[in-house]
């Protein structure tokens, strides 16, 4: 017994040394190839937009292309939930996260065999388990919640641009009348404040920025319509605010349509495990005694 937890610690502090050994050697690498300099003021969300974060040479170490249709499906996905970093990022963690699983396996197996650890032994299987599940199946999860994300975007473009269509009327211009639609919104609030700071700075590439922040076709409808807006206010462009309002509308009564459909189905399933129990508890046993006489009186 002694001896297989002896082995058992071996393996896992071999794995847990391994596993920094590979980490420091990603960082090392990651410093060294990283020649591309941050710009000033990066610290503003802006400007993190157009700053690459990871090389092109560590990418091609890493057998990662930009350009490859799974690298193009999770920046999609990822810009959709609202990430505005590199897309590389995720995509380099994810592949050294399969990388080293075998490390993580032997590290979880090492856990499990200690009799007195810190943590529950079946913590590092399960926790080793669920990042597998979620990493393996990560465009399932990630298009839920930009699905999840668009909605509720789409929501808010649709009273922003209520109040746009109320204030036509007025003389305002563009960035007074957002300024006063920003009370009405809280998921994209803070991107709207953003291009409120940077409207009189440049307005034209504050909008192109607010636009990859949003993420979502409706986002980018949204802005051209108020761009438009801002190189020319007109009936005709208001004309088309009204037809933009419309096909949001019908978007969300259409997600709320299926909603309701698949809250229909839940309800369906849950109401038949009454029924199923039911059939168990009582049902059954009576098919039983049946099933008994009968081959009793075959017999």
């Amino acid at each position: 017994m002694a001896i297989n937890d002896t082995i058992a610690r071996i393996v896992m502090w071999g794995a847990l040394a391994g596993q920094y050994v590979v980490g420091f050697v990603f960082a090392a690498a990651m410093l060294r190839l990283l020649v591309e300099r941050r710009p000033r003021w990066a610290h503003l969300a802006a400007l993190r937009l157009n700053n690459k974060q990871v090389s092109d040479r560590f990418l091609q170490w890493m057998r990662i292309n930009r350009l490859a249709p799974y690298f193009k499906d999770r920046e999609r996905l990822l810009a959709g939930c609202g990430y505005t970093g590199d897309a590389a990022m995720y995509v380099v963690a994810r592949r050294l996260f399969f990388y080293l699983l075998p490390l993580s396996i032997a590290a979880a197996y090492g856990m499990t065999q200690m009799p007195n650890g810190i943590v529950p032994p079946i913590i590092a299987p399960l926790a080793l388990a669920a990042a597998f599940l979620l990493l393996l199946w990560d465009r399932s999860w990630l298009g839920i919640i930009r699905r999840t994300r668009s909605e509720r975007m789409t929501k808010e473009i649709y009273i922003v641009s209520n109040q746009l269509l109320y204030l036509a009327g007025s003389s305002l211009h563009i960035h007074t009348k957002l300024m006063r639609s920003l009370p009405f919104t809280r998921a994209m609030r803070a991107d709207l404040q953003i291009l409120l700071g940077e409207w009189y700075h440049d307005a034209e590439g504050a909008l192109r920025r607010f636009k990859l922040r949003l993420g979502t076709e409706d986002g980018l409808s949204f802005v051209e319509t108020i761009d438009s807006l801002r190189l020319h206010e007109s009936e005709q462009y208001y004309q088309l605010l009204r037809e933009r309002i419309q096909d949001y509308k019908e978007k969300l009564e259409l997600a709320k349509e299926s909603r309701k459909e698949s809250t229909s189905y839940l309800l369906f399933v849950i109401a038949g495990i009454p029924i199923l129990y039911t059939f168990q508890i009582f049902i059954y046993p009576w098919v039983r005694e049946g099933q008994k006489l009968f081959s009793s009186l075959n017999s």
